[in-house]
């Protein structure tokens, strides 16, 4: 994570993310950087508009934050069944009575 924080913050700062760059920050934070991950990062975000996946990254975390209103509507739903639930126990216990009547 470490290396996408500081291709990051080189963006963040409006300069092209280097590697050069990235080793410089790694090793401001005292991380003993590697070249093969550099390399890979600087590859993968050639030509990537960091300004778009950013604002995307925002739009898509909304969704997940609201994963509870699915849970919140089934709440009704969940408290039916269980009164449901209920009902057919009372009547199965009325129906025992009746059978105790008949035999007692």
């Amino acid at each position: 994570m470490e290396y996408v924080y500081a291709a990051l913050l080189i963006h963040s700062s409006g300069k092209d993310v280097s590697e050069e760059g990235i080793k410089t920050i790694l090793d401001a934070a005292g991380i003993t950087p590697d070249d093969v991950r550099i390399k890979a990062l600087v590859s993968a975000l050639e030509g990537v508009d960091v300004d778009s996946v950013l604002s995307q990254a925002s739009t898509v975390s909304a969704p997940v934050v609201s994963a509870a209103a699915p849970a919140a509507e089934a709440a009704p739903v969940v408290e039916d069944m269980v009164e449901e639930n209920k009902e057919e126990e009372e009547a199965e216990e009325s129906g025992m009575e009746g059978l105790g009547a008949l035999f007692g």
